[in-house]
């Protein structure tokens, strides 16, 4: 059977609930493809859903089944609405297939962005908090990744626009995307093997116990108890992956502390989880036991340095971006320090190259203006 998608579109496989199909279906305007199909002898007596499967291989199964129910498939002339309806060889049908949220999410925006480098095989950002990755469900649109469509061509031929790792949405900093295949496969292995350093900056709760600087070795998994969420968990009873993150004290008041966290690891909302297990959940992250304070009502994380050894030349790469206005008028808030000009001036230490934490530079008095991301010297 010779499948045919509308040019420049890409159809993926997805899954979505009852009402969300029939949504699709009653669309006004909504594009149209009508495929016809006659099943083959191999799927003679299979299900309709099954053997649709093999027909339109692009869609999911799961999807399928809800495109039957909602009343898209019509099987010799009648409308079939039960995937479990055994089909015989020979018969003819016709499917509507319409496009997806997740299909049509997949579409260039015109969206501003802060670019701290670009060279032929990448791109380094300062993605601002509230910004979206990735197109999710709820967020189809307006997402880092349809504004790389916007802005590079050839992110289209590239797995997920060249995207290699994410921030959190209300985590604002630093990030690298591919923009070439060779570039993206190489970045892929360095994040892999712990060869991207990430430090970052947090404002957390409650005023600082013990050393100054502590890491935190913890596996994280889904909260068995809440699955919207992560948490540490015992591998030896739930999923987990390892993790480790060193946090450094940089100051603290009554009020709280900030912090410098370096990632070891790169696990789903790895700062924010290893911060709430020591007790110090960010300022304004509901979700892991933070409030809102110091006017912040978006979690207190910001992706402060990024260093890399160049996936095409090899090259030493290093980068800092100052605290955006509203991270930066909490630390005040808190009476903490922030001096950009002196932070800025020094490069992440040694250690941290090689995606393991080193000493912070000591908090300076406060002082300095928002400006851009800069790179640094290794």
């Amino acid at each position: 059977m010779q499948l045919s998608r509308p040019e420049g579109r890409a159809i993926i496989s997805t899954d979505l609930s009852q009402d969300a199909a029939e949504d699709l279906l009653d669309e006004p305007g909504a594009e149209v493809e009508t495929r016809a199909f006659v099943v083959p002898a191999h799927a003679h007596g299979d299900r309709l859903d099954r053997a649709l499967a093999h027909l339109v291989p692009e869609f999911s199964r799961s999807y399928l089944q809800q495109l039957i129910e909602a009343g898209a498939v019509r099987l010799r002339g009648a409308t079939a609405n039960k995937p479990a309806q055994r089909v015989k060889a020979g018969e003819s049908g016709v499917i509507e297939l319409r496009p997806t949220p997740q299909s049509q999410a997949f579409v260039p925006e015109a969206l501003p962005l802060a670019v701290v480098h670009e060279d032929e095989h990448l791109l380094v950002i300062d993605k601002p908090a509230g910004l979206v990755v990735h197109p999710a469900p709820g967020n189809w649109r307006g997402t880092l990744l349809n504004a790389l469509l916007a802005r590079d061509p050839g992110a289209r031929m590239l797995p997920r626009a060249g995207i290699v790792h994410r921030l959190d949405k209300d985590t604002s900093g630093l990030m690298v995307v591919a923009r070439t295949r060779q570039a993206m496969d190489a970045l892929v292995a360095r994040i892999a093997a712990r060869e991207v350093a990430r430090q970052y900056l947090a404002l957390a709760h409650r005023t600082w116990q013990g050393p100054p600087q502590r890491r935190v070795e913890a596996a994280i998994g889904r909260d068995p108890r809440n699955r919207l969420r992560m948490a540490v968990v015992d591998p030896q009873r739930h999923a987990g992956k390892p993790a480790a993150t060193v946090f450094q004290l940089l100051e603290q008041s009554d009020a709280g502390c900030s912090l410098l966290c370096t990632l070891e690891t790169g696990r789903t909302h790895q700062i924010r989880v290893h911060a709430a297990h020591m007790g110090h959940p960010l300022v304004a992250d509901p979700l892991y036991g933070g409030a809102p304070a110091a006017g912040l009502e978006r979690q207190a994380l910001h992706a402060f340095r990024l260093a890399f050894a160049h996936p095409v030349t090899g090259a030493s790469l290093a980068f800092q971006a100052p605290l955006p206005p509203e991270l930066r008028s909490a630390w005040a808030a808190w009476g903490l320090r922030y001096n950009e000009s002196e932070r800025l001036s020094s490069p992440p230490a040694a250690a941290a190259l090689d995606g393991m934490s080193g000493p912070a530079p000591a908090a300076a008095p406060r002082g300095g203006g928002r400006g851009g991301a800069t790179r640094t010297k290794p």
